[in-house]
């Protein structure tokens, strides 16, 4: 994908901070589980699939997936972690991407379309290779967070913004674009999706007590990432 954040820096450690934390393992990727619900059989394309953890639990659900990403490293470590499991490979989600039309049952975008300033070329390259009536499921930062972060700053505003994290123990940086709800549902439509679910998930009860923040502890759910299901129309 054209972004700035460069995962090939730190691809190891942010894997492996991927496999336990509460936000990853126990709030997002089961969130992205349920919402593609029965995929045997059926052939999904695993946009910025990183180092393959969500690939990896499609093809244990019957999925035939190919990924891809941006990043060499990260592809390196789904190469690792998959095998011969599924097809995988560098490309970036702001090119055309290099597979022929109605290939594909569904698309999962994991954490992937906040890197990016526009999105309705994007989508609508994931459109074309998408079969008639396929699905796109995606999760991005909810636009309510940037305002929520930084005070002062206008939601409807598109914004370029960084965040300074750990990953494993090894900093990185991310960089993201914001943009307000009715920006979203905009280029989904522009691009000729039509919305079938909105999604404010809660965590998963599976998650141990002890990765759950103070703050969290009363409380069954938080806002993080807002989560879509888009048909092709």
């Amino acid at each position: 994908m054209s972004q700035d954040t460069n995962y090939d820096t730190f691809a190891e450690a942010y894997s492996t901070e991927n496999e336990t934390s509460l936000i990853n393992a126990f709030y997002e990727r089961p969130a992205m589980l349920k919402l593609a619900g029965d995929v045997r059989n059926r052939r999904i394309l695993d946009a910025g699939c990183g180092s393959g953890p969500l690939a990896e639990a499609l093809v244990g659900r019957g999925a035939t997936v190919t990924g891809f990403d941006s990043s060499q490293e990260m592809i390196n470590l789904a190469r690792k972690r998959l095998g011969e499991e599924a097809e995988l490979l560098v490309a970036d989600l702001g090119r055309p991407l290099p597979f022929p039309d109605d290939t594909f049952d569904d698309v999962v975008a994991s954490l992937v379309f906040h890197y990016l300033e526009d999105w309705v070329e994007p989508l609508t390259e994931i459109r074309r290779v998408l079969r008639p009536g396929g699905r796109i499921i995606m999760s991005v930062n909810h636009p309510i967070i940037y305002p929520w972060t930084n005070p002062g700053t206008d939601y409807f505003k598109p914004a370029k913004y960084s965040d300074e994290h750990t990953f494993n123990g090894q900093p990185g940086t991310l960089t993201y674009w914001h943009r307000p709800l009715h920006a979203m549902t905009d280029a989904f439509a522009q691009a000729g999706f039509q919305i079938e679910a909105v999604s404010e998930p809660p965590y998963s009860t599976d998650a141990p007590a002890e990765i759950i923040p103070p703050q969290f502890k009363d409380r069954t759910s938080f806002l993080s990432f807002i989560f879509f299901v888009l048909r092709a129309q």
